[in-house]
């Protein structure tokens, strides 16, 4: 949860004018609003806002906030991270289905290529973080969930460490992952406020900041970032129906950073991997770890139009991959 922060809250509104579009504004989705300290910094900025609240005993506050105003603040009592459960039969709340939240925020669903329709602003949580960005990615690129309704942009804190490994750059070995390139080939990624731990509520009973231990990545704030789906996401291969093939196959490639892609394209019966290595003009001894995301988007969509290439055999791996994250 936030605590009080001047320069945060300012920092905030000042993100708000920057992405400031034609009128109409995009609806701003706040995830976990607590007490509503940034709520209000939100609702300043002239924004119209759906609070999201799954702890009740931050309603009635924020209930009396929207009755105080003339519909600009709509309180929901739900949980953004708990969307779209993988349950048969009834949700029970505070978990809920983004087609009904989606339907109480008064927004449809627009082409891919049209302008943000909605803003999300929240915290990740901290004991799911790494779990719920693979969730989100999964959504986004299969236009699932919050992404049936287009790019919805998000405006979320993230650990330092992970906010490292989100910018990777190829090469750096203990940060460029599968999640690196994954969203960097599907968002665009701006990084807005830096702030220390200090400034937020912690649930340790002694008091302490229940900061995230890491030996490998600086982890000394948590990193206010907004991701943008890339407008040109599916214009080209790459497909909501063939993503979840393309992301299988850029952990397998990932999963040992330092073999070579020659070696990968050969444990899949390629043989002529080095060939399509050629014409993509990607060295022959290229290892994983050193192609830019964007060589990896280009590798799966010539795969794609090879006559070598089949996914049939990578169906099995690739549902046990999206039952493991899921």
């Amino acid at each position: 949860r936030f605590i009080a922060c001047p320069q945060l809250a300012r920092t905030v509104q000042r993100c708000l004018q920057d992405g400031a579009r034609p009128s109409p504004q995009p609806v701003l989705l706040e995830c976990a609003p607590g007490p509503g300290i940034l709520t209000r910094t939100l609702l300043n900025a002239g924004v119209r806002v759906v609070a999201l609240e799954s702890n009740s005993a931050f309603l009635p506050n924020l209930q009396s906030l929207e009755n105080s105003l003339d519909g600009q603040l709509k309180v929901i009592y739900g949980d953004f991270f708990r969307l779209d459960p993988l349950v048969t039969g009834t949700v029970k709340p505070p978990a809920m289905c983004s087609d009904k939240l989606f339907e109480t925020m008064g927004v449809a669903a627009v082409p891919w290529r049209a302008d943000v329709p909605v803003k999300i602003f929240g915290i990740l949580p901290q004991k799911k973080e790494r779990n719920t960005l693979w969730r989100l990615l999964f959504a986004l690129y299969e236009c699932s969930s919050i992404y049936r309704y287009g790019r919805v942009e998000l405006n979320i804190f993230i650990s330092e460490k992970e906010y490292k490994v989100l910018t990777a750059k190829p090469g750096e070995t203990r940060a460029y992952q599968a999640l690196t390139v994954l969203w960097q080939v599907g968002c665009e990624i701006q990084l807005l406020h830096m702030e220390p731990w200090s400034s937020f509520v912690t649930n340790l009973k002694n008091g302490g900041l229940a900061v995230p231990k890491s030996a490998r990545l600086p982890n000394d704030h948590l990193c206010l970032v907004r991701l943008t789906p890339q407008q040109n996401l599916f214009t080209g291969g790459l497909k909501p129906t063939n993503s979840a093939t393309f992301i299988f196959m850029v952990k397998q490639c990932l999963a040992k950073p330092k073999s070579r892609l020659t070696d990968r394209l050969n444990s899949w019966s390629l043989d002529n991997g080095g060939k399509l290595l050629r014409e993509l003009e990607i060295p022959r001894n290229a290892e994983a770890r050193n192609l830019y995301p964007e060589d990896y988007r280009r590798l799966f969509e010539a795969l794609q139009n090879s006559s070598m290439f089949t996914e049939t055999w990578f169906h099995d791996d690739v549902l046990e991959s999206i039952r493991h994250i899921n």
